[in-house]
């Protein structure tokens, strides 16, 4: 008999938890399905990430996103989040009673404050730089893109524009003087550190069509990309 209560009891607390685990599962299912509208309040970037005060549905509440930049007053789209409470932040001195931490995000174009993406706006500079050997030029990768998709590719060119720490990487912008079309700037994703007016070769990886959101979508980009200066 004692046998036989003590598995009665052991099937009952099995058949509780699983009954737990598919709720959970069923709430946050439709978390993950639901598209979040929010209003940004309040702006603070660190390191790695992109502190947001925002509003939804007149609640507010904090959340982090992959470092971008964002404005007061944006509205803001996200999908999934996991939530962390009492999360502190050891660069702002702060503890969050509960903060989501999202993967991604978008500005919704034509609400608040912000109408067009911020891709910065970049103009073509006085450069003329020989193609290293055994390289391409920057002409070459925008007229036969597919040609090189997933390809490791040589590419040297004058820095003309670097945003730094961004989504745990640097973004430079290179121009060598060519172009095709509209097209006369490649941008690269590295951890090297250079600085606007470095002529450089970077070796990295062809991707198409990259889209980060925030406005920040790419035809062509080449990825983790090597350095080498004092050419």
């Amino acid at each position: 008999m004692r046998f036989r209560y003590v598995f009665i009891l052991m099937a009952a607390l099995i058949i509780t938890a699983c009954s737990k685990n598919e709720e959970n599962e069923s709430i946050e299912n439709k978390s993950n399905a639901q598209q979040h509208k929010v209003t940004v309040q309040e702006v603070i970037q660190v390191t790695d990430y992109t502190y947001l005060r925002v509003t939804e549905d007149g609640k507010e509440y904090w959340m982090a996103a992959p470092k971008a930049e964002f404005k007061e007053g944006e509205v803001v789209l996200y999908n999934k989040a996991m939530e962390m409470k009492n999360f502190t932040s050891k660069e702002l001195d702060k503890t969050f009673d509960s903060i989501l931490f999202i993967d991604a995000a978008s500005v919704k174009l034509g609400e608040g404050i912000m109408n067009q993406p911020q891709k910065p706006v970049l103009a073509k500079e006085e450069v003329k730089v020989e193609p290293v050997i055994g390289g391409i030029t920057i002409e070459q990768i925008f007229s036969k893109p597919e040609s090189y998709s997933n390809k490791i590719v040589k590419v040297k060119g004058k820095v003309v524009k670097v945003n730094t720490g961004i989504m745990k990487r640097n973004w430079v912008h290179l121009q060598d003087g060519t172009k095709y079309k509209d097209d006369f700037d490649l941008t690269i994703t590295t951890n090297e550190n250079v600085k606007v007016g470095d002529v450089v070769i970077f070796e990295g990886k062809i991707v198409l069509n990259k889209d980060f959101g925030y406005g920040y979508s790419y035809k062509v980009l080449m990825e983790d990309a090597k350095a080498a200066t004092n050419l």
